[in-house]
C-alpha cells in the first residue's frame, strides 16, 4: 500500500503560492497534455490555459497567446511543470492590470483560487488559542499540549497531526466525529495523518465549513493561513450554534407573531440574526442608530454599552458613555463584560480597529450570556410549531450542506426560503450538468417582481424535466410558494444525479450506459462477497442495514485497515446501533467520502441517505482505481514519489481469478430500478453479461 504524497515543487516560494488542490488540479491537466503530445510546449499553453476557470472567462485564446509572446519568441519551446506554474502567476498578474475595472478584478478574484498574499491576524489566532486554551483543557489526549503560547506558532504545529481539528469540531458540534475513528498515537506515520485530516476535512464540510480550496497536505504542512482560516470557520459555527428557532424559540420574540415573519426569520445566516437580536435590544436601550455590521458600527463602542446596560444593568458603569477616549470606553466595555460572565477573548484594540470576526465572537458571547429575551410560552410554541418536523428538518440539512459544498456563489442558510427564488437551483443544476441553465432568461436576486422569480422556477423545473426528474406535479410556483415536501422531492432527485454522474465519470467500461441505483446495490453486495463475508441485501430498504454491520464490511472491503472491528457492536440494541452509525459515518468520511447523513439515518433505514452513503463509498472506491491508474503514468516528483491526484491512498487491488469473479456475477441478480423521487422499488432479474459488475470492482 503506498502511502499519499503531495505534489511536491522545488521552489518553496512558488510551492506557497497554491494550495494543495490547487497544485493537483494543475498537475493533471499538465500531465494529460503531456501524455497526449510527449512534451509540453509554450504553443500547448493557450488551449491549456483557456480550460482553466482562472482565465477561461477573462482571456481568450489569442490574447493569452499575445501575453506569453511578449516572454517567449520561440513557442516550440519545452516546459516543465514548475514553468507552467511561473506562467499561471504572471498571467493571473497580467491579466489583472491588463483588464482593470472593478467588474473584472472581482470576477477574476473569484475566478481564481491561488492567493499571492497570504497574512494572518495575529489578535485573532491569540482568540483562537485562547478558545482553544479554554475548551480543550480537560481533553485526555490534548491536556498535556495545553495551553498554547499565542506568541508562537505552536497552534500550527498541534495541528500537523489532525487530531486538534478533530477535537474542535466536536466542541463546535458534539457527535459530529466518533472519537474511536481519530487516529490518537503520539507518533502518527503519514497515512495515519492524512486519515485524520481526510476526516477533519469532510466533518468539517458536514458542519457547514467550506473547504473548497483546503488539501490534506496543505494541512499536514501547517499552513498558517489555511489552518487558521478554518479554525476561524469551526469556532464561528459553534458561537452561532444557538442562533435559530429550534434551539432558541425565544428567538420569536423579534418578530410579529405571523408565518411570513418566522419563516423570514429562519431564513436569516445566524449572524443576521444576531445582529437583529442585538438591534432589538439597542431599539429597547433608546439607542438611535442601526448597528448592520460588525465592524465599522461597532468601532466606538457605544452600541455595546447600550446593549450591556439593557442586558445587564446591575454591572453597569455610567462613566463608560461620557468616557471620550474610544479604547478607554472599550476597555470599561469589556470590563462590564466580564463581571457578567464573558470570557474575556478580545481587546479594546480589536473592538476600535473594527476586527469583524472577532466582534461578531464578541456578540455572539453576550447572546450566550444573557439573551434578555421572552420565555412568553405562546410565542414558544408558535415558534416550536413551525419546526417540528424532524424528517423533513433532517433532509433540509443533509441537502443544505451538499449544496454549500459544491463550491457555487451562492451560500444557503436555509434551503426552504433561499431556493424560492430559484436563483440557486439554477446555480446547482448549472454544477451538476454544465451548460443546462439559459442564464438570458435568468434573474439574479435580489429580485423586485415575483414574476421573475416564477420564470426562474420554471426554468428549474423545465431542466428537471430534461433531466428526466419525476416532477408530475411540481410547478415553478411551488418552489416559489416554499412546498417543503415538493422542494425535497425535487432536490433529492438532483442531488442524485450528481452522484450517478460522478460514478458514471468514473466507472471503467461503461460505455456510456447510464449508472442505476441497482448498479450500486450490486456492487456493494459484490464488494462484500468477495472480502469473504456472507451479509447481503435485498435493496435500500432492508431492515438489516439498521445494525451497521453491512457498512461496516463494506468499508473494510474496499480498504480492509479502516475498521477497526474491536469497536464494532452487534448491533442489535438502539445503543448498539448508534454506536456503529457514529463510527459508520466517522470511517467513511476518514477513508475520504463526503457524506452529510446523520445516525438517525443510517438506524431508521432512511433509503434515500443509504443509497447516498453507499455510492459515497462506491466512487471512492473507484475514484482509487483511476487515481492509481493515472498515479502509474506519472512522472516522479523529484524524490522518488509518485504524485497521487488525490488525498486519500490507492485501494489494495482485489484478490481472486477470473474465474471466481465470473462466478460470482452469475449468482448475483440485476435490479430494475423507479426513479420517482418519493420511492426506490427494486425487483430481481438475471445478470445479462459479466462486464456489467466486474468493471466497478
Amino acid at each position: 500500500m503506498s502511502s499519499f504524497v503531495g505534489v511536491v515543487v522545488s521552489d518553496q516560494w512558488l510551492q506557497s503560492q497554491f494550495t494543495q488542490v490547487e497544485l493537483r488540479s494543475l498537475k493533471s491537466k499538465f500531465v494529460s497534455v503531456k501524455s497526449q503530445n510527449g512534451k509540453v510546449t509554450v504553443e500547448d499553453l493557450p488551449p491549456l490555459m483557456m480550460k482553466l476557470k482562472a482565465f477561461s472567462t477573462l482571456l481568450t485564446e489569442d490574447e493569452i497567446r499575445q501575453i506569453l509572446g511578449e516572454s517567449y519568441t520561440d513557442m516550440s519551446t519545452e516546459i516543465d511543470f514548475e514553468t507552467f506554474l511561473r506562467v499561471y502567476l504572471n498571467m493571473q498578474g497580467q491579466s489583472t492590470g491588463k483588464l482593470g475595472g472593478s467588474k473584472h478584478s472581482s470576477s477574476f478574484l473569484k475566478a481564481s483560487t491561488t492567493t499571492l498574499l497570504h497574512t494572518i491576524s495575529e489578535s485573532e489566532k491569540a482568540t483562537y488559542v485562547t478558545h482553544i486554551n479554554i475548551y480543550l483543557a480537560d481533553d485526555p489526549f490534548l491536556k498535556e499540549f495545553l495551553p498554547l503560547d499565542p506568541a508562537t506558532n505552536d497552534i500550527f504545529n498541534l495541528a500537523k497531526d489532525g487530531v486538534l481539528l478533530c477535537k474542535l469540531i466536536n466542541v463546535a458540534v458534539p457527535g459530529t466525529i466518533d472519537e474511536r475513528a481519530i487516529n490518537t498515537k503520539r507518533v502518527l506515520n503519514p497515512w495515519e495523518r492524512n486519515e485524520n485530516h481526510t476526516l477533519c476535512l469532510n466533518s468539517a464540510k458536514a458542519i457547514g465549513c467550506t473547504v473548497v480550496n483546503i488539501g490534506t497536505q496543505d494541512l499536514v504542512e501547517g499552513r498558517p493561513h489555511l489552518v487558521l482560516g478554518l479554525i476561524s470557520q469551526i469556532i464561528k459555527i459553534q458561537l452561532l450554534a444557538d442562533l435559530n428557532l429550534k434551539k432558541t424559540p425565544q428567538l420569536v420574540e423579534l418578530v410579529e407573531d405571523s408565518n411570513a415573519d418566522v419563516e423570514e426569520l429562519m431564513g436569516l445566516a445566524p449572524e443576521k440574526v444576531l445582529l437583529k437580536w442585538m438591534n432589538f435590544h439597542l431599539n429597547k436601550a433608546g439607542y438611535e442608530k442601526i448597528v448592520a455590521n460588525f465592524s465599522s458600527d461597532v468601532k466606538d463602542a457605544k452600541a455595546y454599552t447600550y446593549l450591556l446596560n439593557v442586558l445587564a444593568p446591575e454591572y453597569c458603569n455610567p462613566l463608560t458613555l461620557d468616557t471620550k477616549d474610544p479604547i478607554e470606553r472599550a476597555k470599561l466595555v469589556l470590563d462590564h463584560a466580564e463581571r457578567m460572565g464573558c470570557k474575556r477573548y478580545l481587546s479594546p484594540k480589536d473592538i476600535v480597529e473594527g476586527s469583524p470576526n472577532l466582534n461578531l465572537a464578541f456578540v455572539a458571547q453576550i447572546f450566550h450570556e444573557r439573551n434578555g429575551l421572552s420565555t412568553d410560552s405562546k410565542k414558544i410554541s408558535f415558534a416550536e410549531r413551525e419546526t417540528d418536523d424532524v424528517q423533513i428538518s433532517r433532509e433540509e440539512r443533509c441537502f443544505r450542506l451538499w449544496i454549500n459544498s459544491l463550491g457555487i456563489e451562492s451560500y444557503v442558510n436555509n434551503v426552504f426560503e433561499d431556493v424560492r427564488t430559484g436563483w440557486i437551483l439554477l446555480e446547482v443544476l448549472d454544477k451538476v450538468s454544465p451548460g443546462s441553465v439559459n442564464w438570458k432568461h435568468a434573474s439574479k436576486p435580489p429580485i423586485k417582481f415575483p414574476f421573475r422569480k416564477v420564470e426562474n422556477c420554471n426554468q428549474v423545473v423545465k431542466i428537471g424535466k430534461q433531466l428526466k426528474f419525476s416532477v408530475v406535479n411540481l410547478g415553478g410556483n411551488d418552489i416559489v410558494q416554499g412546498n417543503k415536501k415538493l422542494i425535497v422531492a425535487f432536490l433529492w432527485q438532483l442531488m442524485r444525479f450528481n452522484i450517478l454522474q460522478l460514478l458514471k465519470s468514473l466507472r471503467s467500461r461503461s460505455r456510456g450506459k447510464e449508472i442505476t441505483d441497482a448498479d450500486i446495490l450490486n456492487w456493494a453486495n459484490l464488494k462484500v462477497k468477495i472480502s469473504g463475508r456472507t451479509t447481503q441485501i435485498e435493496s435500500f430498504k432492508d431492515k438489516s442495514l439498521s445494525s451497521g454491520l453491512f457498512f461496516l464490511e463494506l468499508l473494510s472491503a474496499v480498504e480492509p485497515r479502516v475498521v477497526n472491528w474491536n469497536l464494532v457492536t452487534k448491533g442489535e440494541s438502539d445503543d448498539e446501533k448508534r454506536l456503529n452509525a457514529t463510527y459508520i459515518i466517522s470511517v467513511a468520511r476518514k477513508l475520504g467520502c463526503s457524506i452529510f447523513l446523520l445516525p438517525e439515518d443510517i438506524m431508521e433505514v432512511n433509503q434515500k441517505m443509504i443509497l447516498t452513503l453507499t455510492a459515497s463509498i462506491m466512487y471512492w472506491c473507484l475514484q482509487q482505481a483511476a487515481d492509481e491508474g493515472e498515479a502509474a503514468l506519472s512522472p516522479s516528483n523529484g524524490n522518488g514519489s509518485i504524485s497521487y491526484t488525490s488525498d486519500a491512498s490507492p485501494a489494495p487491488s482485489i484478490s481472486g481469478g477470473e474465474d471466481e469473479r465470473s462466478s460470482l456475477c452469475g449468482e448475483m441478480s440485476s435490479l430494475t430500478v423507479d426513479d420517482a423521487a418519493s420511492d426506490i422499488t427494486v425487483s430481481s432479474s438475471q445478470c445479462e453479461n459479466e462486464d456489467t459488475e466486474i468493471a466497478t470492482v
